[in-house]
């Protein structure tokens, strides 16, 4: 009885979540977006046929409709405030078949400005000619695709194109969710604090959030409507040392989720702590001609090593036309060898949606391919066992995991979404700091390097000495690293922290990164070499009033 109860009870479940699902899409084609996409994506199907030209086997809109909010301020004043709404069509057609079509290279199909009012026979219209071009396109490239593999007389061993299950997704839109006079006002304050230094020479506050609607339908079936946010804040100011060195300091705050903006208070905190760490910049030592030791990367700084070292190179790209590669980038040719010491695993996961409270910029339901998001685990035990795929196929990989991600109007690439970085040994920060020093005795050095934050050229923003004789740490400037490269990643790491920390990464693409610590146990640091530019002929206007 109740078993039979408990089947009655999950069936009425079903029926309730089957209901609700099919009531939203439902209430999605009654948004106007979506309807005139899907009703001109049908006469397409029918219509669409040029003389001795196949009918296109694919075809695919993607409509991103984007409401920003921009403010910029400077040495306490609004130097930019800008509320913009637009929309971008991108219409891909695809002739031949799966495994041979037009498609060339990145960039295939049109792009173009769409109108923003709901207005489906103007939509309409945009769609109809857009599309006509689109497949004018793909039959010229259908056929130099054709002449050059004949010229290159190699065989294809993977389709151009993945099939893909149709999929339904109507989620809820989303909207912008900031007083802008409100953030104009604590933007300001935040940069009038230049006051307090007068040898700064540059000292901003800004905002940049956006919302993107994104809608995507293809002749496959799948119906995608969703709603991603994304609040950027930062702060960043520049000075310069007596020897003319140009320095640098920021602070920024990337977040899905407006509930987790920061306050007033702490954004004026996070400013003074920038302009407090540029005089400490400015009056630093430069760094040792060279030094061949231990660098200890905190988790802010390993992540821009991750980002450059690993992200680019876990992605399965198709190479160009008869290249024998499996893939591009520094691990093509490394599928299942060893590219991380064997404590090391990278999972890419976007279905993850917040860590330790903080929401991922990283996470999407459903990919700029209309394919499902996968958890794909990339690294095991420090081997590469997979790469992130979109519906671009290459060998031993012939369907997409879900990464496949476009930039706004772009062709969908693979990509990361949020790429997670573990230890199976990890250390806590007070020992990895002491095996740094126990490493530095080994190397015979008076001290090892902590890096607390890296440019985005890998090149170190704050970069301590951490004396072998006591644990103090000293600030440095004018550090470059000579050897930092994925050979670097795979022998010289020696231990990780379990002091993971989230970075969202407001880029094209967003995406986040979730990693430890990192310990090298040898790299070189060298003095930079580059000219230093000139201090100014004569100081700074004077500042009026009191320093806040």
């Amino acid at each position: 009885m109740r078993r039979l109860l408990f089947l009655a009870v999950s069936f009425l479940v079903v029926v309730l979540c089957v209901s609700c699902l099919a009531q939203d899409l439902a209430k999605s084609h009654d948004d106007p977006i979506l309807r005139a996409m899907l009703a001109e994506l049908q006469r397409s199907k029918t219509k669409l046929k040029l003389a001795d030209v196949d009918t296109p086997y694919y075809i695919e809109y993607r409509i991103s409709d984007v409401d920003e909010l921009k403010v910029e301020t400077v040495f306490g004043e609004l130097r930019l405030q800008n509320r913009d709404h637009g929309r971008l069509l991108r219409v891909v057609v695809r002739v031949g078949n799966y495994k041979q079509d037009s498609y060339i290279g990145m960039g295939e199909g049109m792009t173009n400005v769409a109108v923003v009012d709901d207005d489906p026979a103007a939509l309409r219209n945009e769609l109809w000619l857009n599309t006509d071009r689109a497949y004018k396109m793909a039959s010229e490239a259908l056929t130099q695709k054709q002449a050059a593999l004949k010229q290159l007389n190699v065989e294809i061993p993977v389709d151009d194109f993945a099939k893909a299950p149709a999929v339904e997704s109507v989620q809820t839109l989303a909207h912008l969710e900031v007083m802008p006079q409100d953030w104009v006002d604590t933007l300001r304050a935040a940069s009038a604090l230049y006051r307090r230094d007068p040898l700064l020479q540059n000292f901003e506050a800004s905002a940049d959030f956006s919302v993107t609607n994104r809608y995507l339908v293809n002749t496959e079936g799948t119906i995608v409507r969703d709603g991603k946010a994304l609040y950027n804040v930062h702060v960043n100011g520049n000075t310069q040392a007596a020897d003319g060195m140009r320095l640098n300091r920021g602070w920024s705050f990337v977040s899905a989720a407006a509930a987790e903006l920061p306050g007033r208070a702490r954004i004026m905190e996070q400013a003074g702590k920038v302009i407090a760490g540029l005089k400490e910049l400015r009056e630093a030592p430069m760094a040792d001609e060279d030094y061949r030791g231990p660098v200890l990367f905190a988790p802010a700084a390993a992540e821009n090593v991750i980002d450059s070292l690993v992200s680019n190179n876990i992605v399965g790209r198709k190479p160009q036309l008869g290249a024998p590669a499996r893939t591009t980038g520094a691990w093509s040719a490394d599928y299942k060898s060893r590219v991380l010491p064997d404590f090391f695993s990278v999972k890419d996961d976007p279905t993850l949606t917040t860590f330790q409270g903080r929401s991922l910029i990283g996470s999407y339901a459903v990919d700029d391919d209309g394919v499902k998001a996968q958890a794909v685990s990339v690294v095991e035990k420090g081997k590469l066992v997979n790469f992130l795929m979109g519906r671009a196929p290459i060998r031993d990989f012939p369907e997409s995991n879900g990464h496949g991600r476009a930039a706004l109007g772009q062709s969908p690439e693979p990509a990361p979404g949020t790429l997670k970085v573990e230890s199976s040994e990890p250390l806590k920060p007070e020992e990895l700091k002491k095996k740094l020093i126990d490493l530095a005795k080994q190397h015979d050095q008076k001290y090892g390097y902590f890096v607390e934050s890296l440019g985005g050229d890998l090149a170190p923003q704050v970069l301590r000495r951490v004396w072998v004789s006591d644990g103090h740490e000293e600030l440095v400037r004018g550090g470059l690293f000579g050897e930092l490269d994925t050979r670097s990643l795979r022998s010289d790491i020696v231990a990780a922290g379990d002091d993971s920390t989230v970075s969202n990464r407001a880029e094209s693409i967003p995406n986040s990164i979730i990693n430890p610590s990192m310990l090298f146990d040898e790299l070189q640091v060298k003095r930079v070499e580059a000219s230093k530019e000139k201090l100014p002929e004569y100081p700074a206007p004077p500042l009026s009033g009191t320093a806040p």
